[in-house]
């Protein structure tokens, strides 16, 4: 009897102690959604490297939110870029209750998962989904952190017109909600500058033989193929390009605007022939912040960045950072702050427009020599 006297309050301590510890740093739930199986895998894990760097970075340092340490758990999802996939786990992430969604990376499947989390009231913050309708659909919860397919396509139009001086030009996409969009406002804008669209033709996200469209469009003598689409596709066109002797400008968006491209384009790569943009890009001012970015990512990782991992990287602190002024990790009450947030992050000033976009966002136009991706300029 004595020794169970002894042996029920020491459990009771125990206890009361462990409740005070975990009642002193609050675990709070980020998911990161992106494609991790498929063609677009590489990309989609970058993106989630730069979500985990951002709390590995934030739980090291102790980060408090009302006064108490909290602990941030990363939550990494697959959709595989594909809609049903991705809504399959956004019902996967509302039932574990997260905090944040980081994602997703595609047009194709932010827009869909949108509706489940702003019903859920969760925020969804998207590094790298550009399609504007996905922040015109009119929910509250929906952001993102780069320039939208309006801004990208018009830049690259208008470029590819008036700066190139090309004026016959093929368009190609890939038929996903972020190809299409894009190439629909590249067209728009080309024309606008007075190109000729001599041809339009489609593939899909996973097709490796274009030898049927590429022979087609070779017939029309463009100065120019455009491309919406990803890098796993842009890749064996250009190498088929080469092999028809299609030897023209080749334009595309964020999607193939990758570190990955001269590997999946091999010999098909020649010197100064792709011109590309990327949704986002900063300033003179701040390359070194971008630059240090980069050398701790692959210093963590061990390997370069591929895609959008900074987007991602300051769209997981942004979130953190709202909270921290909310004193909350509810998203009712740390959502308000997140409307309003100016946030320098290493891609440069973070606010939202009343739509949940960036404002002023930029964009990076590149080319790649000698296998290397190349800044040509940057433009808002």
């Amino acid at each position: 009897m004595k020794l169970n006297k002894i042996i029920i309050p020491f459990a009771n301590v125990v206890i009361f102690a462990f409740s005070a510890a975990a009642h002193a740093q609050e675990v709070i739930k980020i998911a990161h959604v992106g494609p991790l199986s498929g063609p677009s895998a590489h990309m989609g894990k970058d993106n989630e490297n730069g979500a985990r760097m951002a709390l590995d970075e934030l739980n090291a340092q102790g980060f408090i939110i009302a006064g108490k340490t909290v602990k941030f758990v990363l939550m990494g999802e697959d959709d595989g870029s594909d809609p049903k996939q991705a809504t399959a786990v956004a019902t996967k992430l509302v039932d574990a209750k997260v905090a944040a969604v980081i994602g997703h990376l595609n047009s194709g499947t932010s827009i869909p998962t949108a509706k489940i989390y702003a019903d859920a009231g969760i925020v969804q913050i998207s590094p790298s989904a550009t399609n504007p309708k996905y922040t015109r659909q009119g929910f509250k919860t929906a952001f993102r952190v780069v320039a939208n397919d309006a801004q990208l396509g018009a830049v690259l139009g208008s470029y590819a017109v008036l700066t190139l001086k090309t004026r016959n030009i093929a368009v190609i996409d890939d038929r996903t909600a972020y190809g299409q969009g894009l190439a629909q406002e590249f067209v728009k804008a080309a024309q606008a500058a007075g190109g000729i669209i001599v041809a339009q033709q489609f593939t899909n996200d996973k097709a490796a033989d274009f030898n049927a469209i590429l022979t087609s469009i070779k017939s029309k003598k463009p100065d120019m193929v455009f491309f919406g689409g990803m890098d796993a596709v842009a890749g064996p066109m250009l190498r088929q390009m080469k092999q028809l002797a299609l030897n023209v400008k080749f334009m595309g968006g964020d999607g193939m605007c990758t570190g990955s491209l001269p590997h999946l384009a091999g010999d098909g790569l020649v010197d100064d022939q792709v011109v590309c943009a990327e949704a986002g890009g900063v300033e003179e001012a701040g390359k070194k912040g971008i630059d240090n970015f980069r050398a701790a990512y692959k210093k963590k990782f061990g390997i370069a960045v591929v895609y959008n991992a900074a987007y991602a990287y300051d769209a997981t602190m942004i979130v953190a950072t709202a909270m921290q002024k909310a004193n909350s990790a509810d998203p009712a009450k740390y959502l308000p702050e997140l409307a309003k947030i100016s946030y320098q992050g290493v891609t440069g000033t973070i606010a939202f427009d009343d739509r949940g976009d960036i404002k002023n966002g930029s964009l990076t136009l590149y080319t790649y020599k000698k296998g290397v991706r190349t800044e040509l300029t940057v433009v808002q």
